[in-house]
């Protein structure tokens, strides 16, 4: 374990990584080369359907100074400034996009021992405002997530956490959509040796009385290949192996079946990602 609480973001993202991350039902493809000057470029493609979506993405590092430049099939323009320690414990990031002219945004986040703090704001005449803020430690944090609309002067979002920690499980416990939705997470590492996991995730809406659990599971075959599984109360069950074939390059394969619905057919995604 890292030492602070980390940023609000991170609470209950063990679990969230293991249930959801690298599940797709697309097809992509993604190329990553890079030079001795620090200059990386991302080619992607993604077929959704019958649709076809790309990006170029082209990244610079200058010492502590990381600039993200992505232009998508839209011709939509994505520059990302990231300072990285201007000060200690202090992260600094503009973004903004062409052609739109109210995107402009300023981040700051700042980790402690005992707490990490993010704020952002937009680059308008009446922006919205975010701030989320963490204390404790890196074994119980709690923290609060905040936006707030300047030209309706309502709060847009209005979040809260608490997170545990300890050297093989995480459980988190967050209230969200300004009370109306609480979700609870628990990680667990089985055996640290293979890369054996496993989770869950229960939201309760107070609103429809509805509840969502998903569990699931990983392991890995050897050094080189994971599978992982999970399964919902809704009867979607879903499984994929991923597979680095050369360093950094990995293939994953993920497919989803409807338990309720046998007569459907499985949806299947692909992903390939190249980085020489």
């Amino acid at each position: 374990m890292g030492k602070g609480p980390g940023l609000y973001t991170e609470i209950g993202k063990k679990a969230r990584d293991l249930l959801y991350k690298d599940y797709q039902t697309d097809h992509k493809f993604t190329l990553t080369t890079s030079s001795p000057t620090g200059v990386a470029i991302t080619s992607a493609g993604t077929k959704k359907g019958e649709l076809f979506l790309a990006d170029v993405n082209t990244q610079l590092k200058n010492k502590n100074v990381t600039t993200d430049i992505k232009v998508d099939t839209y011709s939509n323009l994505y520059t990302t400034i990231t300072v990285d320690q201007p000060a200690p414990g202090l992260k600094a990031i503009f973004s903004f996009r062409v052609p739109d002219q109210r995107s402009g945004k300023v981040e700051l986040q700042y980790l402690h021992e005992y707490a990490g703090i993010s704020s952002s704001i937009g680059l308008t005449a009446n922006p919205i405002v975010n701030l989320s803020g963490v204390i404790g430690t890196n074994v119980l944090a709690l923290g609060t997530d905040l936006s707030f609309d300047t030209k309706t002067g309502n709060f847009t979002k209005c979040n809260a956490g608490l997170n545990f920690s300890n050297v093989d499980l995480i459980a988190s416990l967050t209230l969200n959509e300004k009370g109306d939705s609480l979700n609870a997470s628990y990680y667990h590492i089985v055996n640290p040796m293979t890369n054996t996991a496993v989770g869950a995730e229960v939201t309760h809406s107070f609103s429809t009385n509805e509840n969502t659990i998903t569990i699931g599971t990983q392991h890995a075959l050897d050094p080189l290949t994971m599978v992982k599984a999970r399964v919902n109360n809704a009867g979607k069950a879903s499984a994929l192996i991923q597979h680095e074939w050369r360093p950094r390059s990995l293939f994953t394969i993920s497919g989803e079946v409807d338990t309720k619905s046998i007569d459907k057919s499985a949806k299947v995604g692909l992903a390939l990602a190249l980085k020489p």
